[in-house]
């Protein structure tokens, strides 16, 4: 049996504020016994009504199965009579096998008696028809299927943020792949071998761990403050003969360590700014293996003092 109700006018208006709240319409299953049908209920409803209600009756915790699995409901409204429909198991069993409609039992014993036995089971609220007035049903049921609306939001938009994630880690991966395969036919055109692409420099555990470091402190500060820390450095890798393939393997050895280390966090700025580290390092390795150049031709002389002409 289906009932559609319509709302009455608001008469004041302060009704008017109060029911911009609610949801305009909404269809609800109420699941009851072949005894007691929802007759009351739409007589309750009528009186004072807010909203546009359509009230789809099921005799019987099977209908009701057979109802949500075929169709759509902003709510379910479950009676619990004890005996004849126990609704905690009946909406254990929802819930169980994945019911997400809000649901709440009506009654007749006394909510200090039976709202935290519901909610337990899955409930979203118990009310007592006998005490229970038609407005409390209406706001009850209402911010019920808005809370289930807000939680389903928020599932997909973690969802959403979850895949955004996952697909900022994969694109992460393949830059650094893609980067360190440049780096192999570098270092093996390098070598004159272009088959040999394996040809990597062993690096110290201190270095690696040292550009580690700096890496982390770069992410999070950028290179205002570390300008001299990167000249220094990159005088040590001029100092040890290190090319820039073999400068690049470093630091894309820190940068995949620090990736994977993020977890469930955001690679897009900590990819930016290691893309930033990198290029600057170049820089000033290409700068010392500059200045060593200018050295090597120009080597300094020895000026004589005057007087020893």
């Amino acid at each position: 049996m289906v009932t559609t109700l319509q709302p009455r006018k608001p008469e004041n208006r302060l009704e008017v504020r109060a029911w911009r709240q609610l949801p305009p319409r909404m269809r609800v299953l109420y699941i009851a016994t072949h005894e007691r049908t929802g007759g009351w209920l739409a007589e309750a409803l009528e009186s004072d009504s807010a909203v546009e209600i359509e009230i789809v009756e099921a005799p019987g915790t099977a209908s009701g199965m057979v109802q949500l699995r075929d169709e759509v409901f902003d709510a379910v409204l479950v009676s619990h009579l004890p005996g004849e429909l126990d609704a905690l198991d009946l909406i254990e069993g929802y819930r169980a096998g994945g019911a997400d409609e809000p649901i709440l039992v009506l009654g007749t014993q006394s909510e200090q008696e039976m709202a935290a036995l519901c909610f337990e089971v899955g409930a979203d609220g118990y009310l007592c028809v006998h005490t229970a007035t038609t407005r409390n049903l209406l706001w009850t049921l209402a911010r019920a299927v808005q809370r289930h609306q807000l939680l389903r939001e928020n599932h997909r938009l973690s969802l959403a943020e979850q895949t955004r994630l996952q697909r900022e880690h994969d694109e992460a991966d393949k830059l650094i792949s893609q980067q360190r395969a440049l780096i192999g036919d570098l270092e093996a055109l390098r070598q004159g071998d272009p088959r040999d692409k394996t040809a990597f420099l062993h690096l110290p555990d201190e270095l690696i761990l040292h550009y580690r470091e700096l890496l982390r402190t770069y992410v999070i500060m950028g290179s205002g403050n570390l300008g001299g820390e990167l000249k220094r450095l990159a005088e040590m890798l001029v100092a040890a003969g290190m090319s820039a393939p073999q400068t690049m393997q470093l630091h894309l050895r820190a940068v995949e360590e620090l990736v994977h280390g993020l977890g469930a966090r955001s690679s897009r700025h900590v990819m930016t700014r290691a893309d930033l580290l990198g290029l600057e390092v170049m820089v000033h390795l290409a700068e010392g293996y500059r200045r060593r150049y200018e050295e090597k031709i120009h080597p300094p002389r020895q000026q004589i003092l005057p007087g020893f002409a």
